[in-house]
Parts: structure tokens; C-alpha cells; sequence
């Protein structure tokens, strides 16, 4: 997870920033994904725009092969895998990065590969240097070559901290100057200083020497965009440096959520990424030690935090803007969409779930995929996706009228007309016995650790659970063990940890947490576990 500058607020990013000199066309081009007159193509020369999410392969390599597959059902055409080289994390090796690229391309996923390593060097002492990255993908040349089409080369993420940030400029060019003369002709992405934020505006200053030392001219910016970005002018001014410039660039992370350093504005990132169709990657699917930026709760695309939502379901988000690379079978050709899906029908309907099944789709290609979405009020949201004619759609609230409907899509992203609607009313939501014991263990300004304990004082055992409750004063959750939290505003939900899953009949679990706060912090006083009040203890 990318740290944050520890001057948020203090630099206006656009005024100060030197304009960008303009790019040069480059001497050599290189096969497959390669830069074209300041834009990422593909080898056929067809504009390719990222519209994806990282994953954090390295630390969580059990859940990848899901993990892809979900993003990829999610629309997702890209994603930025996690990938370390030993220095400060277990290096991955030769045959597993093979095997995360094989899982790419199975799932129609173009891969940009990362070394997080370098994270923060020159201020966190645990980071590798930029030259120790290139010494890593060197020597996974043999697994690299030939996959030109599929990969993009992130030599290291945000490569320097906040330190002497001027330092960036020439480690990074002898890297990459190593990996052109190591013979590596992929594209090439390299992060920004200032923990990826460039807030000093040292990467916009240098980005034309940098990018002249790329013999290929195949090399392309990556800038993160956390909260040092929180208005619109600077999010804007940034972008349109380079597109002016013809340097090509991309958001290769970038947060929502507010935190304890401000408030990024996630609407004018994917709104001016959209307008400029330049590639954008979100941060991250799941895992982040901080959830709050997790895009999808404990791995399950069923249940995508708002945060999530947003970045796939939202205005220009991935669902309504991404589109497969040609290399895959997108955009070959094939114009013709699939015929709508037949009108679905409910069954298994729950207090919070429903599932729905629907006549298939036909298409002259092949129907790949289905999204189903709820309606109302003149507007629509995906809320599940499937491979086949049947999806359960979860997270739903009990005794609620909701209507749904169905989209059928093929591989070369055509989309059918919508499905007829069904109308689906969920069960009331079963009684569930509970009480609920908060406390503050500790406070200092700006922040308080809490404790949550959750208590079943009912004759069976409560298996899943589900705990709600609202902040009045501004409390913002960044930390929590014993459950995961997803918040919305004051709104706070807490779903559990694989040990407190289960509250056992006559006991009980706690969970504890690290918050934000100002001046007054007052304690949620109602609580619901599972849909029903507990009763304070």
C-alpha cells in the first residue's frame, strides 16, 4: 500500500510544478505493447487504455488465481500484480512469475508486473534500490521474453520517499538504461518519487530526460494519487502536463477513502483518466493491512465495500469503461452484441440474498459473461456477475423490494439489450440475540484505539455475523483486528475474522480497532448484528 507524503497540503501540486518539455519520437520501436506518439498500443497499433486494479500477489499468493478471475469478472481488463525480489520480501521466483503470467493471460489480463521492494527508498531503510529491481527482472529474462503482447515491466514501486526526492532522477535512468542493455524490449513503467505522489513535481520536471533514455522510446509514467491529489486543479493540472507534453502516463494507484492526510478526489481522478483515456489502477483488491481500502471485503467480489463499487460499478468506472485488449479477441472485429437475456426468476431468497436464474443468451461468437444489475429510480448497478445463467446477489437488506435484470456480453466486449425485470421483496431478517459492550481503551489528538465486544447471550451458537453502527463525530476506522471494517461515512460495518466467525451460545468475541477523531468522540450507542438491535452490555 502506497505511503503518503508527510506534507499533504502544504505544496499546491499544479502551481509549482515545472511544465513538461515534449517527447521525442523514439528511434526503435518494440514488439507487442509498445508507446506511440505519447500513447500505450498494442503491437497492432491499437490504443490500449488500463482500466484495473493491483493485486498483491507477493504476500497473498494463495488467492491470486481466484483473485484474477474475480477482477476479470468484475470487467477489468488490467491488472498490477505484486512481486518482490528478495530484498525485503521473499522473492518470487522464476517459475512462480511465470505462473502469474500464465494466469494473466487465462483470464484476458493484460499484466503489469511490479517490484514493491524499492517502496519509500531513501527514507524507509528497509527499501532496495532501483538497480537491485533491474538485477531481478534480468535475471527473469528467459521467463519474460516473448510476452511483449501481455506485460508491462513497473521496474520498482515508488522507488524514494520524501528525502532528498531529486535523487530519483538518475537511478532511475541507469535502470532502465540496464534493462534496455540487458536486451528487455518491454514497456517499460516507471513510479514517481515522494512515495509515488511526485509532490515536489521532480518526476513531471525530468520526465522528458528520463524518458530520451529509453533508446525504444517505450517507457511509460506511473503516477499515484492518494491524498496530495484532493482537488481538482491539481489532479487536472498533473495529467494534462504530460498528454500536452506527449509523454505517455497512467494512474497506477490511487485511493478513495478519506484518511488521516485528506481526502482524494476519486471522481475527478476517473473523470479526467476517462476524458484524457489515459489507463488507470486502482488500490487494491484485498488484504491492505488498512481495509479501508480494500475493493473487496476478505477476497469475495460478492461483497465489494463501497470503495469498490465505486472504482468498478461507478461513474467511469471499470464495468463502464474498460475495454480487452485486442490480443485477447477485444475489439477483433466481432460488432455484433449477443440478444438479451431471457427474464430472470428468483428463488432462494433470503433476508439478505437472492438467487436468480435467466434463459441464456446467444450470440454469432459466444456469450461470455452475464451482469446482473438492480433498477430503480431511473439508474442501474451491477451487483453480481457469472459466467453461466444463474448468480446469487448478496448484501442485500432484509424486508426490501428490490428489481433486478440481466445483461448478456461476448469477448469482444459487445453488450446486449437489457433483460426483462424481475421484482424480489427479501424476508424479514431472522432474530438474532445480542449484545453489544463498547469501550475506548485509549486516546491521544487526533486518534483513540476502541474495543467492541460482542456478546450471544441466545441458546445456539451464532455462526457469521455481521455487526452495523454509525459514528456521529467523524470517527474514520484506519486499523481494526478480530474483524474487518468497511465504512461509509459514519456508517460502519464489521464483518468477522476466520476466528471470530463464530460467537458461541452464552459467549462472546471482541474486536478492537484504531481510529481517527476530532475534537469530540462520542460512542455509537445502537448496534445490529445481522439485521437485529443488540442490547447494550
Amino acid at each position: 500500500m502506497a505511503l503518503l507524503a508527510s506534507l499533504v497540503g502544504l505544496v499546491l501540486v499544479g502551481a509549482l510544478f515545472p511544465a513538461v518539455a515534449h517527447a521525442q519520437s523514439p528511434g526503435v520501436q518494440a514488439t507487442g505493447l509498445h508507446i506511440s506518439n505519447g500513447r500505450l498500443v498494442e503491437g497492432n497499433g491499437n490504443d490500449f487504455v488500463m482500466r484495473g486494479v493491483n493485486a498483491a500477489h507477493t504476500w497473498y499468493p494463495g488467492r491470486t488465481e481466484q483473485s484474477l478471475a474475480d477482477i476479470k469478472a468484475l470487467g477489468a481488463n488490467s491488472v498490477r500484480v505484486v512481486l518482490a525480489d528478495g530484498h525485503r520480501w521473499a522473492a518470487n521466483s522464476a517459475s512462480d512469475v511465470a505462473d502469474v503470467i500464465a494466469q494473466c493471460k487465462a483470464n484476458r489480463l493484460i499484466c503489469v508486473l511490479e517490484v514493491h521492494d524499492t517502496t519509500g527508498y531513501g527514507e524507509d531503510s528497509a527499501a532496495g534500490t532501483l538497480d537491485q529491481a533491474a538485477d531481478y527482472w534480468i535475471g527473469l529474462k528467459d521467463v519474460l521474453a516473448g510476452q511483449e503482447n501481455y506485460i508491462v515491466i513497473n521496474i520498482g514501486n515508488e522507488p524514494w520517499g520524501n528525502t532528498s526526492p531529486d535523487g530519483w532522477t538518475a537511478p532511475t535512468i541507469a535502470a532502465v538504461k540496464k534493462l534496455r542493455g540487458a536486451g528487455l524490449q518491454h514497456t517499460i513503467m516507471v513510479d514517481a518519487p515522494n512515495w509515488g505522489q511526485d509532490w515536489q513535481g521532480v518526476m513531471r520536471a525530468n520526465a522528458k530526460s528520463v524518458y530520451d533514455a529509453d533508446t525504444t522510446g517505450n517507457l511509460i509514467f506511473s503516477i499515484h494519487m492518494y491524498s496530495v491529489f484532493d482537488t481538482a486543479q491539481e489532479i487536472t493540472d498533473y495529467l494534462n502536463a504530460y498528454v500536452g507534453a506527449k509523454l505517455p502516463l497512467l494512474i497506477g494507484e490511487f485511493g478513495g477513502p478519506a484518511d488521516q492526510y485528506g481526502d482524494p478526489d476519486e471522481d475527478t481522478m476517473m473523470a479526467t483518466a476517462q476524458q484524457l483515456k489515459l489507463g488507470y489502477l486502482a488500490w487494491s483488491w484485498s488484504g491492505n493491512t488498512d481495509p479501508i481500502l480494500d475493493l473487496a471485503v476478505n477476497f469475495d467480489p460478492k461483497q465489494l465495500s463501497s470503495w469498490g463499487q465505486r472504482v468498478f460499478n461507478g461513474a467511469n468506472g471499470i464495468a463502464q469503461t474498460a475495454k480487452e485488449a485486442t490480443v485477447f479477441g477485444g475489439g477483433s472485429g466481432d460488432t455484433q452484441a449477443p440478444t438479451a437475456p431471457g427474464t430472470p426468476t428468483a428463488s432462494a431468497v433470503t433476508s439478505t440474498s437472492v438467487t436468480l436464474t435467466w434463459p441464456a443468451a446467444t450470440d454469432d461468437v459466444g456469450v461470455t459473461g452475464y451482469d446482473v444489475v438492480r433498477v430503480g429510480s431511473g439508474d442501474e448497478t451491477r451487483v453480481a456477475t457469472s459466467t453461466t445463467n444463474t448468480a446469487t446477489v448478496s448484501g442485500l437488506t432484509a424486508a426490501t423490494a428490490y428489481t433486478f435484470a440481466v445483461y448478456a456480453h461476448d469477448a469482444a466486449g459487445n453488450r446486449s439489450t437489457r433483460s426483462a425485470t424481475v421484482n424480489v421483496t427479501t424476508d424479514k431478517a431472522p432474530t438474532t440475540a445480542c449484545s453489544v459492550g463498547y469501550r475506548v481503551v485509549g486516546e491521544w489528538p487526533g486518534g483513540f484505539q476502541g474495543e467492541i465486544k460482542i456478546g450471544n447471550p441466545g441458546t445456539a451458537a451464532i455462526n457469521g455475523w455481521k455487526l452495523g453502527f454509525a459514528f456521529a463525530d467523524g470517527q474514520t476506522v484506519s486499523n481494526m483486528w478480530g474483524g474487518t471494517a468497511a465504512q461509509s461515512g459514519g456508517t460502519v460495518t464489521v464483518t468477522p475474522a476466520s476466528y471470530t466467525t463464530t460467537i458461541p451460545a452464552g459467549g462472546s468475541v471482541t474486536v478492537g480497532f484504531i481510529a481517527s477523531k476530532g475534537s469530540t468522540n462520542t460512542a455509537p450507542t445502537a448496534f445490529t448484528l445481522n439485521g437485529s438491535t443488540c442490547t447494550a452490555s
